[in-house]
């Protein structure tokens, strides 16, 4: 059983703000402040490295789901650098979401992310 600390809260909540910017620059600077320099994002649709590839992942998720946001499912469990927590994309429209993971994130001693390895659990067909 594991303790969440603020640290590993606050690192969602960068993650979910980077994840939700859709202008660029607000996206750059979202992503700046979530991820380390050489911070990667890995799920079964991506391997990226450096927040120029963070970005370009986050851009193509809104350019395949325009009007949806990422919100958290439950709460974030963390201990030591590592933090686990679950999220959905949502429809702003009506409400729906279609698409759901879970993402574990590494941290650095600053509480910006090293690396996000993701897992998908529900993903609409043909994606």
């Amino acid at each position: 059983m594991s303790a969440t600390t603020d640290r590993h809260e606050t690192a969602a909540a960068r993650y979910f703000e980077a994840w939700n910017a859709t202008e660029p620059e607000a996206l750059k600077k979202a992503v700046a402040a979530a991820w380390t320099a050489d911070g990667g994002y890995t799920d079964p649709l991506a391997d990226v490295r450096g927040h120029e590839g963070v970005a370009a992942v986050i851009a193509a998720a809104h350019e395949q789901f325009p009007g949806f946001v990422f919100r958290p499912l439950g709460t974030v469990d963390g201990h030591h650098d590592t933090a686990r927590f679950g999220w959905e994309l949502v429809n702003e429209a009506d409400g729906t979401a279609p698409v759901a993971g879970f993402d574990v994130v590494t941290l650095d001693e600053e509480g910006r992310i090293r690396q996000v390895l993701g897992f998908l659990d529900r993903v609409p067909t043909g994606v």
